[in-house]
């Protein structure tokens, strides 16, 4: 994710304002002026035509943060009623996302351009090089037939002026399932019966148009209220924050949550399940096995990819695990998860122990709101211990060497395969093993939507490096998954 963009520090911003509001007297009333305090009248306008759009762009986000999706709204409900609704509501919506017409910028269609560079030349590479006839030389220059062409690149790669270039819409080229088309408006549209809700359009947007539909509105509610609310965050949000994990639960202590737990513990839980099936799977002879902890490759193989879901593991997640121990230990609690994706939402809403979730954004945006400085919190223990492993869940090749650390079995050799990120390629190579019925490369498939694993997530706040040297420090200090 790209966590220095300015769009990321508006979304912030705005978090940080309604959490602030929340607890400031009057919630209601704080909240509708947010977009006046941002764009004071005869303000500098930093990115639209007017103060005006900026404004109307600020109260749509802020909606979205409500828990609210802004396609199709009721221009005459005002930002004072969405609050008031968000106090009242006894239910999520169900789609995680949502579009802000009033950001997207109505890209260009993606295609292959011949741009003003081209010099017409005798050489004509471009046009010997497609394969299907859409190149030709018209008015002594070339010419691309968007009805012929595939976009395979080849007269790209041929032009010795570089005068050909491919035009992109970024939410579209990085969705690997082909979710997002444009409306007649030329306005991004998210087609939710193939959405795997990966964020990734969330992630690369520059106007940040695609939003989250937040729960924060929800979760401190139960904690204004006196309501026992116990957090458990991922592996991947031990590197979100400066500090380490036992001052992480102070903070998050102070900031109203009765208990907090590790998912990590989850994730041991997973790793013991996981390499006792895998071992049991390569005895009987099966040629290879998928993780399955991923949200993203959970729902890519729902939706678009049954050809794989003979050879994914049966084993549960590691949030599955630690909800169910958190409900056992606090029946009538309300049980937040704490994600680096969108797509834990999906899992969330189709798991009865958890309640709510919150993203890192959202996460500090309430230690900010609520003036809570985790470098000086004191370091408290938690209930139970995670492995070095479980901690690692959150990195590339994390899952896969944690399963393969506990494949006791002799007769049995975990080769582990790593697959990076979801993306079109990606999805094409998964699909060939288990058409094939063989992966070459080994037999042990770990699936991380985010490049980098989930501490690439869309919904982090802290780049990979600093992330991966925050963990690498708790992990010299745990021990070893027994």
């Amino acid at each position: 994710m790209n966590n220095n963009s300015q769009s990321i520090f508006i979304k912030k911003d705005i978090l940080i304002r309604l959490v602030e509001a929340f607890f400031s007297d009057d919630f209601i009333s704080n909240t509708a002026s947010i977009p006046f305090k941002m764009r004071p009248k005869n303000a500098e306008v930093p990115y639209r035509c007017c103060i005006y759009k900026e404004r109307e762009i600020i109260k749509d986000r802020i909606i979205a943060d409500l828990g609210f999706s802004v396609e199709n709204l009721d221009e005459s409900e005002r930002l004072e009623d969405f609050a008031k609704k968000s106090l009242e509501r006894d239910k999520k919506e169900e789609t995680p996302l949502t579009v802000i017409d009033a950001a997207c910028k109505g890209c260009v269609p993606s295609r292959v351009y011949v741009t003003d560079l081209c010099q017409g030349c005798v050489a004509r590479a471009c046009e010997k090089s497609c394969k299907f006839g859409a190149v030709t030389i018209e008015g002594g220059r070339s010419y691309i037939d968007g009805n012929k062409c595939k976009n395979c690149g080849m007269c790209i790669k041929s032009c010795p002026y570089n005068a050909i270039v491919r035009l992109i819409v970024p939410c579209e080229q990085a969705c690997p399932v082909g979710a997002i088309s444009k409306n007649s408006n030329g306005i991004a549209v998210i087609d939710f019966e193939k959405c795997i809700t990966c964020g990734k359009c969330v992630a690369v947007c520059p106007f940040g148009a695609v939003n989250e539909k937040s729960q924060i509105i929800d979760v401190l509610q139960g904690i204004k209220t006196g309501k026992k609310v116990v957090a458990m965050f991922a592996p991947a949000i031990a590197g979100q924050f400066p500090g380490n994990i036992y001052q992480l639960k102070s903070a998050m202590l102070k900031a109203g949550f009765y208990d907090v737990f590790e998912v990590a513990q989850g994730a041991d839980v997973t790793t013991r399940n996981e390499a006792k099936e895998f071992t049991e799977r390569m005895k009987e002879g099966k040629p290879f096995m998928t993780t399955s902890c991923c949200a993203g490759y959970n729902n890519l193989i729902k939706k678009h990819l049954a050809e794989i879901k003979t050879f994914v593991s049966d084993t549960k997640t590691p949030l599955f695990y630690i909800a169910e121990i958190v409900r056992k230990i606090y029946p009538d609690a309300i049980t937040v998860f704490i994600s680096p994706c969108v797509a834990k939402r999906v899992e969330v809403a189709e798991n009865e122990n958890i309640d709510y979730v919150l993203n890192a954004d959202e996460l500090g945006a309430i230690f900010v709101g609520r003036k809570i400085e985790i470098m000086e919190m004191p370091e408290i223990e938690y209930q139970f211990n995670s492995s070095k492993q479980g901690r690692n869940y959150g990195s590339t090749g994390g899952v896969s060497s944690a399963v393969k650390s506990l494949v006791k079995d002799n007769d049995v050799n975990a080769v582990p395969v790593i697959i990076d990120g979801l993306n079109k390629d990606s999805v094409k190579q998964l699909k060939k093993y288990a058409v094939d019925n063989c992966c070459p490369e080994g037999n042990l498939i770990e699936v991380m939507c985010c490049e980098g694993g989930c501490i690439g997530g869309n919904s982090t706040i802290a780049n990979q490096k600093t992330a991966k040297r925050i963990i690498n420090n708790l992990l010299e200090k745990s021990e070893d998954i027994v």
